[in-house]
């Protein structure tokens, strides 16, 4: 992976999941994608990692990919959770 900034504003959309059925999204708005990237894999039920993108700028990360900058040697908060 390309080098990460984990300082510029990013967006996440979390679901439930994803698929043809319509369900309910909520979007939450961080100072940074390390935050942004923390409360994915820290705070959302890990069901809904799948259903779950972080947005910065034009370019939009799936559940994997953020898993992925979480265990990055290169995320700059500390982990709760295993990376």
């Amino acid at each position: 992976m390309d080098e990460f900034n984990y300082q510029v504003p990013a967006e996440v959309y979390a679901s439930r999941g994803r698929g043809a059925a319509k369900r309910p999204m909520t979007f939450y708005r961080f100072a940074n994608a390390a935050e942004a990237i923390r409360f994915v894999m820290e705070k959302l039920p890990v069901e809904m990692l799948h259903g779950t993108v972080m947005e910065i700028g034009e370019t939009r990360f799936i559940g994997n990919d953020i898993k992925r900058l979480y265990g990055s040697d290169e995320y700059p908060l500390a982990r709760a959770l295993p990376a």
